[in-house]
């Protein structure tokens, strides 16, 4: 097929039986790539023509059983397709482009805080296990009401401490990482939907701030930044509502040993704790 066939001639091909339809789409969308500047297309690059007609291509799809002859020939119907669409395209382009800096330049600096330091040191000496507790049963419950933060060697060092066997306290965390599934899923999903819902935040913003002010857009922006922000905050409320950690309860029916026995060990290692902070010229914890 040349470059310069008439569509016409070909949309006249379809209807007489001679080629598909799909023919026909892969017809318009050569020659749309060969003769791009025909179609105001130009200084595209030819690898952006061909996203661009990628993304086209259901639209050049409808436009075949669309096209119906009003003094319009089939190619001026083409070409004004592409020519608006080219337009859209632009613009889609340009909000993504915008939208991934915004995103971009939102998470920078958490990225920054939390990416670790290069570790030129030699490498650590293998970790011993941990010196004998005084009180075992504490210790065992600051152990399990801080499940989601062991792990396997931490279990292996502290089992000794705390006289029992690896396998057994490695049960007694898995337990609890069970009975904390349902939460802690709920946890995670809401904490991502936060995250998500910051951007959007970020998004209206930046897309207000490059709106001139007083404008529809401008006022449209605003709006949708306004309930973006009044619906995170209701996240960030809902997050703190849901108890984050195992509760004394849990910790007690894995332990198989009343409420109040929980209560009253952890009681006590909060007193300790403020004693030692007093000792040390630090201020007490209120209501102790």
């Amino acid at each position: 097929m040349q470059d310069h066939l008439p569509l016409d001639s070909c949309l006249a091909q379809f209807y007489e039986g001679e080629i598909s339809k799909r023919e026909l789409e892969g017809i318009i969308f050569e020659h749309i790539l060969n003769n791009h500047r025909s179609f105001y297309l130009n200084g595209w690059e030819e690898e952006e023509c061909v996203d661009f007609l990628c993304w086209l291509y259901p639209r050049l799809s409808r436009c075949i059983g669309n096209y119906r002859y009003e003094g319009a020939s089939f190619t001026a119907y083409v070409t004004t397709l592409v020519r608006l669409s080219a337009k859209e395209y632009r613009l889609a382009e340009k909000e993504h482009r915008l939208i991934e800096r915004t995103y971009w330049n939102a998470a920078t600096a958490d990225m920054a805080v939390h990416n670790a330091e290069p570790d030129y040191l030699p490498d650590p000496e293998p970790e011993q296990p941990f010196r004998p507790v005084t009180n075992r049963r504490q210790a065992l419950i600051l152990l399990l009401k801080s499940y989601c933060f062991v792990s396997e060697d931490f279990i292996a060092r502290a089992a000794p401490a705390i006289g029992m066997g690896k396998e057994e306290l490695g049960q007694m965390v898995e337990d609890m990482r069970n009975m904390r599934f349902e939460q802690d899923l709920e946890i995670r999903s809401l904490r991502e939907r936060i995250y998500g819902q910051y951007f959007r935040c970020k998004t209206f913003e930046h897309r207000r701030n490059t709106s001139a002010e007083g404008t529809p857009r401008y006022y449209v922006m605003q709006k949708r930044l306004e309930r973006a922000e009044k619906r995170l905050k209701n996240m960030k409320k809902a997050l703190k509502a849901i108890k984050s950690g195992a509760s004394n309860r849990q910790v007690a029916r894995i332990l198989g040993v009343p409420k109040g026995t929980v209560d009253s060990n952890i009681h006590a290692v909060k007193y300790r704790l403020d004693e030692n902070r007093l000792d040390n010229g630090g201020a007490a914890r209120p209501g102790v």
